[in-house]
């Protein structure tokens, strides 16, 4: 049976370069505007498209007052 005692393996967590596959990391010092436009849009398009099914199904239910 082998064992794995002798072995000198380093898997410690260190800065590397970016491999092939690997998009490199810039660091960041806060939020940049595009997290704000991603934010603002999440939490705008949700409910553009609440009030967009809202007023779709009482157009559809003959509420449209024509």
């Amino acid at each position: 049976m082998t064992t794995a005692q002798g072995t000198d393996i380093d898997s410690s967590a260190r800065a590397l370069p970016a491999g092939p596959f690997e998009a490199a990391v810039e660091e960041r010092r806060g939020p940049t505007m595009r997290d704000a436009l991603m934010t603002g849009l999440l939490v705008i398009y949700p409910a553009l498209a609440t009030v967009a099914a809202i007023v779709a199904g009482l157009f559809l239910a003959g509420a449209g007052g024509v």
